[in-house]
């Protein structure tokens, strides 16, 4: 089987997710880094050719091309690592992963949008995203503080799943965009835990505690 390559940038929230996922999931990624900001090379032919939406992240394996974080994520541990504790062999938590994965990837794009705007000058209006992605993460927080009363510390049981790999780097990197993780507080233990996870790595902008 061919080495999936990712289209990476470092700062990137999404391509970290997926270096993330992949170290804790134990499979080994080429990486091809794509001057974003400030080369825009995201927006080259060559790249819009992979994705016309002229944005990270792009994985390809082989003749196969995924531009969707959650879509990645699946892809790389149902084809490298479909036994790995992450990925839930019950239907029940299984399904509850994926319903995590999919509300993070329509709900958590202002926190992505905030960071961009107030690190890289990114169009948009840094007071309204910056309550946007407050709203977004207040889900998730409310749902772990109830986690917490059922003694589950993960987002879909008791156990880490891909749904907590997705959402980790989007509170993990609130910082870099004026929102402190205080407000977040059962977000704020969950962090730790996911931290303790085995292939656990960083990236500039995670603070070393939360």
């Amino acid at each position: 089987m061919s080495q999936p390559l990712l289209y990476d940038y470092a700062l990137d929230a999404d391509c970290y997710g997926i270096r993330l996922a992949a170290g804790c999931l134990g499979i080994e990624l080429a990486l091809r880094s794509v001057d974003v900001h400030p080369g825009q090379e995201q927006l080259s032919p060559a790249m819009l050719a992979l994705n016309p939406q002229g944005r990270l992240p792009v994985l390809t394996d082989g003749a196969l091309t995924l531009t969707q974080t959650l879509s990645i994520l699946l892809y790389l541990a149902e084809s490298y690592a479909p036994d790995h504790p992450l990925m839930p062999q019950d239907a029940l938590t299984g399904a509850r992963m994926l319903d995590w994965m999919s509300l993070a990837a329509a709900t958590l794009a202002p926190c992505a949008q905030a960071r961009a705007c107030a690190m890289m000058n990114a169009p948009g209006t840094l007071t309204q995203l910056r309550r946007d992605a407050r709203r977004a993460l207040r889900l998730f927080d409310d749902h772990m503080a109830l986690q917490g009363l059922r003694g589950e510390g993960f987002l879909a049981g008791p156990e880490a799943t891909l749904a907590d790999l997705m959402l980790f780097p989007a509170f993990a990197l609130t910082r870099d965009y004026g929102l402190d993780h205080d407000a977040f507080p059962a977000l704020a233990l969950w962090a730790r835990r996911v931290r303790r996870l085995p292939g656990f790595h960083t990236m500039p902008g995670v603070p070393d505690y939360h």
